[in-house]
């Protein structure tokens, strides 16, 4: 009898801790009412997808900062097929003449990240003049030896999934190989990664001897998360049989196991993931790239769900309930810059110098939650 009383005992507390650890987490309804809601601000905010952006000048709209957003947006369309989302993406796309900004003869990564839709959304509708520039500025880059282009780590994120989409779009494995080439440039040769850390200085201004007030090496939150969002895409479009997989997939495991260990305790990363009283406070861009990371990571099973569940729900919990507005406006969000003080104050309330790139990520994150919550 008292074994039994035992087992039955265990059995209880086995399920309500199950059911403490589910009311922890969101819906899939949760989860898409805020993707809906962040995204109607922005795309009410902008009408005209295709109008220039000013800040402190002016710029067209195919920046890299309203490419991330494209990134989300096509995230957000695989999990609710609304034909606004699809024909705001191509009504930005035709706008610019799918075209890159600085024209086909770019090499800069900034410039390339546009791409990463326009190769989506001819997948989905091919029309030749979707990827004309795009394939046409990466097919310069390769008919040259130069290969170290990407002297930032920013940079990983915004090129690399083009020239993996090429790569399985086309079937020629000329653009991996030259993607590897580059990404392999800047990590060793650039020497931005720092396999004792685990983590990338955010370009060469940041090397040691340059040190956080507190001594440590500069990691700046969201440049570490752009690389791992670079693994991420890079992954989910190269063919599965590429030689040199397992680096990417090794990175990204090295990558969220060093992140796992810094995060706050309420769920956000501070902008210097190595000095936490240096502009210390909650962000959301790198927050929400190192949850996407993190998510998809279980979702493809590259990671162990009981290790990065528990950083998952807060971070999660963190950005959902804190860092969103009544009306889908993203705060605690840093503007643009390369370090901890750039952007700042850093507040629920402050205004980014773009916002745009911010809702990307989220998105990202979220679509990856979404998946998570089946």
């Amino acid at each position: 009898m008292c074994i039994r009383k035992s087992i039955l005992f265990s059995l209880v507390l086995i399920s309500c801790i199950g059911i403490l650890k589910a009311q922890e987490l969101p819906s899939q309804k949760e989860i898409m009412d805020q993707m809906v809601l962040t995204n109607q601000y922005l795309m009410d905010k902008w009408p005209d997808p295709g109008v220039n952006v000013i800040t402190n000048r002016e710029r067209s709209s195919n920046l890299w900062t309203r490419a991330v957003y494209y990134e989300g947006l096509m995230a957000l369309y695989s999990l609710k097929n609304d034909k606004a989302y699809y024909d705001y993406a191509v009504k930005w796309g035709e706008s610019h003449n799918w075209g890159l900004r600085n024209g086909a003869q770019t090499r800069h990564a900034d410039n390339h990240c546009a791409g990463q839709t326009y190769i989506m959304l001819y997948e989905m509708d091919p029309q030749p003049e979707r990827i004309r520039d795009i394939q046409a500025s990466i097919d310069e880059m390769l008919a040259s030896y130069k290969i170290n282009d990407w002297d930032w780590i920013d940079a990983l994120q915004m090129a690399m999934p083009v020239f993996a989409q090429l790569t399985s779009l086309t079937g020629d494995k000329k653009y991996s190989e030259r993607m590897y080439e580059m990404y392999m440039d800047t990590k060793v040769t650039q020497g931005l990664f720092n396999p004792i850390d685990n983590l990338w200085w955010r370009d060469k201004d940041f090397l040691p001897p340059y040190q956080e007030p507190n001594g440590n090496d500069c990691y700046w939150s969201r440049g570490n998360g752009w690389v791992v969002a670079a693994m991420v895409r890079t992954l989910e479009f190269l063919p599965k049989d590429d030689p040199h997989r397992f680096e990417y997939v090794q990175m990204l495991q090295r990558m969220l196991k060093s992140v796992l260990t810094v995060q706050r305790t309420d769920g956000f990363w501070n902008v210097s993931l190595h000095d936490p009283t240096h502009f210390e406070g909650k962000e959301t861009s790198g927050t929400a790239l190192f949850l996407y990371g993190m998510a998809w990571g279980v979702n493809n099973g590259l990671l162990e769900k009981e290790v990065y569940m528990p950083a998952i729900t807060k971070a999660w919990k963190a950005i959902s309930n804190e860092a969103i507005h009544d009306n889908g406006y993203l705060g605690f969000l840093q503007g643009t810059g390369k370090e901890p003080k750039d952007g700042q104050p850093v507040t629920y309330t402050s205004k980014p110098d773009f916002e745009d790139y911010g809702l990307g990520c989220f998105l990202l994150a979220a679509s990856e939650m979404y998946k998570l919550m089946k």
